[in-house]
């Protein structure tokens, strides 16, 4: 069993570019939503490794102490408070680049995707009026305002806001990104680990391309020097099926568990058991079917460079040894 091969392949072949700015002062300042949350620290460490001065708009400062690969005291903390815009304009003065990686994963708490839609306009509106010179913005593989699903909808309207605010832009598109400190390939490690029998929905052969979250920064990175406004996929060199991708995961953990194909309103029943025991969202019914659909797929060549098949024979052991919350990471 390996990973269907995509050739590394700088990607620029993918990119849909044109000309978008001229000549502008670099302050060496810029934003980033979320430094001390997942993509968004791996995007902040690699700015401060090249120097470069950090402003963070985030509701959780207190997470501050727990981004160990940030020098957290360097960071100028704002809040990223979207019912006051005047404030956020405020905040990003002086800077060159807004990094953003907000977003939602599901609705929860009063906040769903039509909402994170909204916010990101009024933070897209805030860094126009700030100055700010261009905007790399993290998005997901294979949004479509057509999709009857909220997230990947709501994805491909914050594109259509960024395009049509005129600002200078560069929209990411990753799907599944892992690193140490992800969560979703450390909980189907948790899972293996723990479980007797992990169940996969359907025929389990849908593809997934998943990308390193170090190679994802350094696409931002790259892409806030480039005068184009482009859209690219994000995508790492290995492509498996959801199949090969968790007994992939479970020979790196020395996990026993048996894989089963499982019916998907089974698989959805299951999830939301161990929801209720771990008191978190393990799947949603969205989530599965947009990957069953392949929406977490994709055939561009590879924009990133780490292979998660090399990357698991270094981390296996360590990976899915604890479980990481959802909502404690992001709601609570």
């Amino acid at each position: 069993m390996t990973a269907i091969g995509v050739g590394a392949m700088n990607g620029l072949e993918a990119i849909r570019s044109a000309p978008c700015f001229g000549d502008s002062d670099d302050t060496g300042i810029d934003v980033v939503t979320g430094a001390f949350s997942y993509s968004g620290s791996a995007i902040a460490s690699q700015l401060q490794g090249k120097g470069r001065n950090i402003i963070t708009l985030t509701n959780h400062p207190d997470r501050a102490s727990e981004t160990k690969s940030l020098d957290a005291k360097a960071v100028t903390v704002a809040p990223l408070d979207f019912d006051d815009p005047a404030a956020l304009a405020k905040a990003m003065e002086g800077a060159t680049t807004l990094f953003n990686t907000y977003w939602v994963r599901f609705a929860h708490g009063g906040i769903d995707h039509s909402l994170a839609v909204d916010n990101s306009r009024t933070l897209f509106v805030a860094a126009k009026r700030a100055g700010i010179r261009k905007v790399v913005h993290v998005s997901i593989l294979n949004p479509s305002s057509q999709s009857p699903y909220p997230y990947f909808r709501g994805k491909a309207m914050v594109e259509r806001a960024l395009a049509e605010n005129g600002m200078p832009y560069t929209v990411l598109r990753p799907s599944v990104l892992f690193d140490e400190k992800g969560v979703l390939l450390n909980n189907i490690a948790y899972l293996l680990r723990k479980l007797p029998v992990f169940g996969v929905g359907g025929d389990g052969n849908y593809g997934i391309r998943p990308t390193h979250v170090a190679d994802l920064a350094s696409m931002a990175l790259e892409a806030s020097d480039r005068d184009t406004c482009e859209v690219f996929d994000a995508v790492g060199p290995d492509r498996f099926t959801f199949m090969e991708l968790v007994k992939v995961i479970r020979h790196a953990v020395g996990s026993k568990s048996v894989i089963v194909k499982v019916p998907p309103k089974i698989l959805l029943g299951l999830s939301a058991v161990l929801g209720t025991i771990t008191r978190d969202v393990l799947l949603t019914r969205e989530e599965y079917y947009s990957m069953a659909e392949g929406l977490a797929d994709s055939a561009a060549p590879a924009t990133g460079n780490v292979s998660l098949t090399e990357w698991l024979d270094e981390y296996g052991s360590s990976l899915g040894r604890d479980y990481r919350n959802e909502l404690d990471l992001h709601f609570r």
